[in-house]
């Protein structure tokens, strides 16, 4: 989309959306998709993750501390209910609405220090980060792939 400023032609990137796959709220906030998160001892915090795919940057306050290895619970902020996937304990799963309104279901995992992300829409799954081959529901062929419950 082009917008018209002083003459000049601006191009304007479309951004993804991120959002609750129970409430629908919005999870992204300027450059950060915020998520609501619990470690294994219990103690709550937020953590900020960059909403490019396969990017693994993410900020938390410095006294909130989990493990390479813990699983971390992760909750809508909003309605608070939890995002774990129901395919799989240690995955999460969001909504992404890319630019063309289309939806995709991002999955990803919540073992702190586990890269593995996959991007499941109509057009098959993407899968992204070096840890991505545990989990082998993704591997499904794209006929089955609308099969994969949330």
């Amino acid at each position: 989309m082009y917008l018209v400023k002083g003459g000049f032609y601006i191009l304007q990137i479309m951004e993804n959306h991120y959002v609750c796959p129970h409430c629908r709220g919005q999870l992204k906030v300027g450059e950060y998709i915020i998520f609501r998160i619990r470690n294994a001892s219990r103690d709550k915090g937020l953590l900020l993750l960059h909403p490019e795919i396969g990017n693994y940057s993410s900020m938390k306050h410095p006294q909130f501390e989990f493990r390479e290895g813990d699983r971390v619970d992760f909750f809508c902020p909003i309605c608070f209910q939890s995002l774990g996937a129901t395919i799989d304990e240690n995955l999460v799963h969001v909504i992404m609405i890319d630019s063309k309104q289309k939806e995709h279901k991002i999955y990803f995992s919540r073992i702190a220090g586990e890269r593995s992300t996959y991007q499941v829409s109509d057009e098959g799954v993407r899968e992204t980060g070096e840890h991505s081959y545990r989990y082998t529901h993704f591997k499904l062929s794209d006929n089955l792939i609308q099969y994969l419950n949330t």
